[in-house]
């Protein structure tokens, strides 16, 4: 990895949107197109918001740490929180319950898991310690950027 980026914030809903800005300031820094910057935040708005909401049940105090890593053609995203353990992977992937029936017929929950695990070209979990880590990689369409470039 040529390039990588780490920033902590507080398991609050009031810290997504700093989260989202970091994410989006170093896609800039490292020439990634706007629409992969977007898919990039879209990842980390869908763990942030499901690490506060159902992995400590609301706004606390506990760390979320984001790792972003950037190499030719893919972005690399460490994510790492405290809640109990959950592999989010395990709900990327397949139909969610009630696609295919209009939005407003369809069950709450599970799309955003779905359209996240079409964003990622790969995804590993483990637990360590007390913390679930959740490292995934996505394919750019855009150039990246280099030091020395």
């Amino acid at each position: 990895m040529i390039s990588h980026e780490v920033r902590a914030f507080e398991a609050r809903l009031a810290d997504l949107g700093p989260a989202i800005e970091f994410v989006e300031s170093a896609c800039a820094v490292h020439g990634v197109a706007r629409p992969d910057a977007l898919r990039m935040a879209f990842i980390v708005e869908e763990l942030f918001t499901n690490t506060v909401l159902h992995g400590h049940g609301g706004d606390c105090s506990a760390v979320v740490t984001l790792g972003l890593g950037f190499e030719p053609g893919a972005a690399l995203l460490d994510y790492a929180d405290s809640a109990p353990a959950y592999n989010p992977l395990d709900h990327f992937h397949g139909e969610p319950s009630g696609i295919a029936t209009t939005l407003t017929m369809r069950p709450v929950g599970g799309l955003g898991a779905y359209l996240v695990g079409q964003l990622i070209e790969t995804g590993r979990y483990s637990r360590e310690g007390e913390r679930n880590i959740v490292e995934t990689v996505a394919h750019m369409m855009s150039a990246v950027k280099f030091f020395g470039d």
